[in-house]
């Protein structure tokens, strides 16, 4: 799926490009501080897709830290020793509240990630729309 979304991106980095150097020249300014927030928006996309994937090989590895501690409370419990229970629980709070963090982290670059997407695509229309008023402009 990863590679997907990296193949479209890079396609619509390619086209927004080719557009770029095959239609009429726009007012200099505009198309050089479009094409170079576009850039910009790229780069921040390829950004928040590392830490995303960074956040979810945490989760996956606090996952298997949380059935590890449920597993030595389960222990415990059978042992009937209150000072293991004790450590176990402490134990467990610990994975849980760890495993929470890098969900709520994962989710907020997840949300990173569509904003980011969300502004090149704003930056894409507005680069077209300026290279289409220099074309009329150019015709007229």
């Amino acid at each position: 799926m990863r590679t997907i979304i990296g193949w479209t991106v890079g396609a619509a980095c390619a086209t927004v490009i080719v557009t770029g150097l095959s239609a009429l020249p726009a007012p200099a300014q505009e198309t050089k501080n479009d094409r170079r927030e576009i850039r910009q928006d790229s780069r921040e996309i390829r950004g928040d897709r590392k830490e995303i994937a960074k956040d979810t090989q945490e989760v996956r590895g606090d996952r298997k830290d949380l059935l590890a501690s449920r597993q030595k409370l389960r222990e415990a419990y059978k042992s009937g020793d209150p000072a293991a229970i004790k450590a176990a629980r402490e134990n467990y709070q610990k994975s849980r509240g760890s495993l929470h963090g890098d969900l709520k982290d994962r989710r907020q670059d997840a949300r990173d990630l569509r904003q980011d997407k969300q502004d090149r695509r704003e930056d894409v229309q507005d680069l077209h729309q300026d290279q289409r008023q220099a074309r009329t402009r150019q015709a007229k």
